[in-house]
């Protein structure tokens, strides 16, 4: 805490809190502090993604491998550590964003204590603080204002509405807003976590994992999975004991250890280990290829949840517009004037020059010291136009209180010339009568510029033509002010009064700045049958009017509404939203409530924002979809940050969702084949005790060359397609036939081909020749499976699922591979035997791709007619 001489402040008798006043509040926990943490610890965070089902799985199967000594057969093991790596630090990425969430600028601030002005930390403010409110400053904590100096907030960040906020003594200043005029004496009301802005964040800050719809699939396959994988792992090793002559015989000869190793092998082919790390690795390659577009993706999930939006809320503010003004136009309220210029010029035109004298004046209305937003657009335009300062003797500064400002200029010549007036692009003029000017007196002439029907209601006479106009352009979606002239000086500058004999001369046209690829993204979402709806906290008259230039609803008119009349229930709050396109005065609260509403009709929302006011819809949201000029809070908590503010990219992330869709949907089918057709093998093998027709090696080669690899390569292949719901179903249903046929095939193999060769699987070298056979026939399986995934084969597919045939082919004949796989060539009579077994093999497999439909109609027939909805 420091004393400060820097600034002079206005005398005031309070003198504030004591020094020792101010030490009890702090050691009573009444100080702007705020503790940061998140609602999970790195602790937790590493083990949830540690101690899961499906790693516990894996390991225990890989230890037990281990044990026996067949490490060959254990390599399966390592996709728990790369995919728990990949898990752990997506987490821990996202912990440290939010830790680093702060809504309030930290800095130091100026309070009254012991009756002198002290700067102080923002962690040091405490309960019932005088504190000082500068133009430039950010609100640290609540607090009512004692006294004013015409202080006026930007309260954009909190309400999102885009205007300032002039407030009076006695009024509530909430955390957040920033002062951009004037000043204030404020008693804090509120600090730390019971301010507004710290309750926001508090909010935000929850942890919530994005919901995938692709892992909710697989998380279903896995968990249905280990209902079977426990029960049917006791029961093979049993069996598998059994087949070496029990227990006596297994552990006095050791062939225990093979026994473990064949049940093994049956489990880890239930688990679709690579299809939960490919899905990691296929969001990070998605989030990686979209960080090249400025697209940040904080949560990988989140790539394909745009696939399935089919409800986008967007903000105005920074998502349509840039959050720019752009001065469009001056337009006068008569054609020509009863003026002269100072000094005649040859050739010049009454109307140029009066048009010209307008012009200046809303220059040098606007050209005040710390002029707003509008007044900065105001002056860029007319800059570019080649206007510079004129002379001004006096001047009252614009005022979001008063809503105008004026200057006073020096004296013009009396007024002379023509008096008519014209009507011009239909629109309705002030008649002449309005525009009659008289000399004016001596002191100069004023110029006021501000709101039209402030200015307007302060005049004598009729001016309702005037309103007219100044509604038909706003209804366009303009801002629009009003320039007046007044014959006479500003009597007093300290409480300035409108002239009430005043004439309107011009209109100024105003308009926030649409972003030009705002209008080609919403047609391609509107081609792609997203329901897109504007949410602001601005006039809806003024939001609607956008709409239309961005041509929201085509070619249809977009429908606006007041939030203010929005129903409190989330019920009936749906069921109006179905028929509204633009809510304008939305409040924070509205706009989490809008999005809990649509998620009550099961629509898949997602939220674009930049302001504070955002945050909560955007956490609330499906999808968060924050700019990269976005307030700290909203980027921290948006699952997709648009670094370069660019709405256009939003197309890239839903193409990039539906590639992740669309192809791992292709995998997952892939994936699960080998999940049904492991069980069906394990349970065959458990109820007819027979030996387990192949290794643990032999799943991992086959499944490196038929799944994993041309998995990989599928799923970061370019696909468009839509999402259609039902991920499960479409792959459960894909997956069964070719699962059924392989199964089939193997235990038929297993079950007759010893009796046929006269092999003694008892003995290890006909069991090996059966599991080679069994493995031939397997990988022919898996190749048949992969032909059908990866469809159309007339093109790459067709040759990347001949080049990964061949492969396992050209694998056998090199020895270093075929020893470590166990991989054996049939020869002769077991040649013949093989391939008679690899035709019976495809016949099967086309007689179940056949049979598959037909089961199918029939079962949801039967289904239905039981009263079960499919």
């Amino acid at each position: 805490m420091s004393a400060t001489a820097a600034v002079e402040m206005p005398e005031i008798s309070e003198t504030g809190l004591t020094v020792k006043e101010v030490s009890q509040r702090i050691e009573s926990g009444q100080s702007n502090a705020v503790k940061t943490s998140t609602s999970r610890s790195v602790k937790d965070i590493v083990r949830a993604n540690v101690f899961t089902l499906f790693n516990g799985i894996i390991f225990v199967a890989m230890v037990m491998v281990l044990v026996t000594g067949s490490w060959r057969d254990a390599v399966f093991g390592f996709v728990i550590i790369i995919n728990t790596g990949i898990g752990i630090f997506t987490e821990l990425k996202a912990k440290r964003t939010l830790d680093k969430l702060s809504i309030l600028v930290a800095s130091d601030f100026l309070v009254r204590r012991d009756g002198e002005d002290v700067e102080v930390p923002h962690n040091e403010i405490v309960l019932g603080d005088l504190l000082w409110i500068r133009s430039g400053e950010q609100v640290p904590a609540d607090g009512q204002i004692i006294q004013t100096w015409g202080l006026e907030l930007d309260e954009s960040m909190l309400t999102g509405e885009s205007r300032t906020v002039r407030h009076k003594v006695g009024e509530q200043v909430y955390s957040g807003a920033t002062a951009v005029s004037g000043m204030a004496l404020v008693k804090v009301n509120a600090v730390g976590s019971h301010s507004y802005a710290a309750t926001l964040t508090a909010q935000a800050k929850v942890y919530k994992k994005t919901v995938s719809d692709l892992n909710k699939g697989i998380n279903t396959i896995l968990k249905f999975m280990t209902f079977l994988v426990v029960p049917l792992c006791i029961l093979l090793i049993l069996s598998q004991i059994h087949t070496v002559g029990g227990w006596d015989a297994a552990l006095s000869t050791g062939e225990w250890r093979q026994a473990v190793v064949s049940a093994v092998a049956g489990v880890v082919g239930m688990i679709p280990e690579g299809l939960v790390l490919l899905t990691s690795l296929n969001f990070a390659v998605a989030a990686m290829r979209l960080a090249r577009h400025n697209t940040l993706v904080q949560e990988l999930e989140s790539v394909e949840t745009l696939a399935r939006v089919d409800a986008l809320n967007l903000d105005k503010t920074g998502t349509i517009t840039d959050g720019g003004i752009a001065f469009n136009q001056l337009i006068m309220l008569g054609s020509r004037w009863r003026e002269l210029p100072a000094q005649p010029t040859e050739g010049g035109s009454f109307e140029t020059l009066t048009e010209q004298a307008a012009t200046q004046a809303l220059y040098d209305c606007c050209n005040e010291e710390q002029p707003n937003g509008t007044g900065q657009a105001v002056l860029a335009g007319l800059k570019a136009q080649g206007y510079e300062p004129g002379q001004v003797e006096s001047r009252v500064p614009f005022s979001s209180a008063r809503k105008w400002s004026a200057v006073v200029k020096p004296i013009l010549p009396p007024a002379g010339g023509d008096s008519r007036s014209e009507s011009e692009g239909g629109r309705t003029e002030i008649t002449p009568s309005h525009l009659a000017m008289t000399a004016p007196a001596s002191g100069g002439e004023t110029w006021y510029m501000g709101a039209p029907e402030v200015i307007i209601s302060a005049l004598d006479g009729d001016y309702s033509d005037v309103l007219q106009q100044v509604s038909d352009y706003a209804n366009d979606g303009n801002r629009v002010l009003l320039v007046a002239r007044s014959t006479t000086s500003l009597a007093d500058t300290d409480n300035p009064q409108i002239d009430p004999q005043a004439k309107p001369v011009a209109l100024v046209l105003c308009s926030e700045k649409i972003r030009e690829d705002a209008e080609q993204t919403l047609a391609w979402f509107r081609e792609q049958g997203v329901r897109c709806r504007v949410i602001s906290g601005d006039n809806p008259v003024t939001v609607g009017a956008i709409a239309r230039k961005v041509r929201l609803t085509g070619e249809h008119e977009p429908r606006f509404m007041d939030a203010r009349e929005l129903p409190e229930d989330v019920n009936e709050l749906a069921r109006v939203l179905e028929n509204v396109d633009v809510l304008g005065r939305v409040l924070p609260n509205q706009k989490k409530a809008i999005v809990q509403a649509l998620h009550t009709q099961n629509h898949v929302v997602a939220m674009t924002g930049d302001g504070v006011n955002d945050a909560l819809a955007i956490k609330e949201a499906d999808l968060g979809i924050a700019m990269g000029n976005a307030a700290p809070a909203t980027k921290a908590v948006a699952q997709v940050v648009l670094v370069d503010s660019k709405f256009s990219h939003l197309p890239d992330v839903v193409a990039r969702g539906r590639q992740v869709m669309a192809n791992m949907e292709r995998v997952a089918s892939l994936f699960l084949v080998k999940t049904v057709y492991s069980a069906l093998i394990s349970l065959g093998v458990v109820l007819t005790q027979i030996p387990y027709p192949y290794l643990p090696r032999h799943i991992t080669y086959i499944g490196a060359l038929t799944i994993g690899m041309p998995a990989f390569i599928l799923a970061l292949a370019p696909n468009t397609r839509r999402y259609i719901p039902g991920f499960l179903k479409r792959v459960v249903t894909f997956a069964l036939p070719g699962g059924i046929a392989t199964a089939l095939s193997v235990l038929l193999t297993a079950w007759f081909l010893p009796g046929i060769m006269g092999w003694d699987v008892t003995k290890n070298v006909d069991l090996s020749a059966l599991r080679a056979t069994s493995a031939i026939i397997l990988f022919l399986m898996g190749v048949f499976v992969l032909a059908r995934v990866a469809q159309p084969l007339n093109s790459w597919r067709g040759i990347l699922v001949a080049a990964f045939a061949a492969a396992g082919v050209i694998g056998a004949f090199i020895p270093f591979v075929a020893n470590f796989f166990a991989l054996i060539l049939p020869t002769g009579t077991t040649l013949v035997a093989t391939l008679i077994a690899l035709g019976g093999s495809a016949l099967i497999f086309v007689i179940c791709l056949w049979l598959a439909p037909l089961v199918g109609k029939v079962s949801g027939k039967l289904l239905r007619q039981h009263g079960f909805n499919i």
